[in-house]
């Protein structure tokens, strides 16, 4: 199976935490160690995860590492990739209003990464990405969503057209979000199970799947000339006004 190497020590502590027999080694220097890296070693320790010492690196591999948004220094882990959860079953209602998010195309690791953060920050159920022309879970990803790629149910599909229909069938209502569509955030009734649908960078959501939301939605913007959002910044003002965390 393959590994990712994870520099940050909360998606570490996630892996430990969710899945611990997918860490295979970690390498901490315990000198001048950082709490969240010593909580990372007593975690690896009750599970008899071996703690090594940190890998030698070359200063162009330390450069490297930051150009592909990594962090400095030498600790880390080695972790085994998170196998994608089955899509049957994944839309499961319960007595209080649930927020799923699908992904279509988002092909930026930085993006992909902040938006499963906010996910696991606001609490949403489950996140259904596409397999292909999206970005792959990189250590990158992992990283930057700082334990939301391990505390957040998440299923990688070939047709999301497909995932929205099973949403339907399960009781979902979809929500795709545009910059064009005539009602505003605030508007949307919150107490409903929401599938949120975000489309990629530059494009947006592609038409089918734009087709298959039940409604859509625009985040306003308040003056100025930048009239749209980041697709990560976008997800963390939706998310939170749908869960309530923001009041609309």
């Amino acid at each position: 199976m393959a590994t990712v190497t994870l520099k940050n020590p909360h998606s570490v502590l996630a892996a430990l935490r969710h899945r611990p027999s997918s860490v295979i080694a970690v390498r901490v220097q315990r000198r001048g160690i950082s709490d969240a890296w010593a909580e990372v070693v007593a975690l690896a320790d009750s599970h008899r995860i071996p703690i090594q010492e940190p890998l030698a690196e070359t200063h162009s591999a330390r450069n490297r590492a930051d150009a592909a948004g990594g962090r400095m220094g030498g600790n880390e882990a080695t972790v085994q990739e998170l196998q994608s959860r089955p899509l049957k079953g994944f839309f499961q209602r319960t007595e209080s209003p649930g927020l799923w998010l699908a992904l279509d195309h988002v092909q930026d690791p930085h993006n992909l990464g902040a938006i499963l953060r906010s996910a696991a920050f606001f609490g949403v159920r489950g996140v259904v990405a596409t397999r292909d022309q999206s970005a792959p879970l990189t250590a990158v990803v992992y990283d930057v969503a700082c334990g939301g790629v391990d505390s957040v149910p998440l299923t990688i599909i070939p047709n999301l057209v497909q995932a929205i229909e099973q949403a339907k069938e399960a009781g979902l209502w979809v929500l795709g979000t545009s910059e064009h569509a005539p009602q505003k955030l605030g508007q949307i009734d919150r107490q409903r199970d929401w599938l949120l649908v975000l489309g990629n960078e530059e494009k947006g959501l592609r038409r089918l799947v734009l087709e298959h939301c039940d409604e859509t939605c625009c985040i306003p913007p308040l003056g100025g000339d930048v009239l749209s959002l980041n697709v990560s910044v976008a997800s963390g003002v939706l998310i939170a006004g749908l869960t309530g965390a923001i009041a609309p």
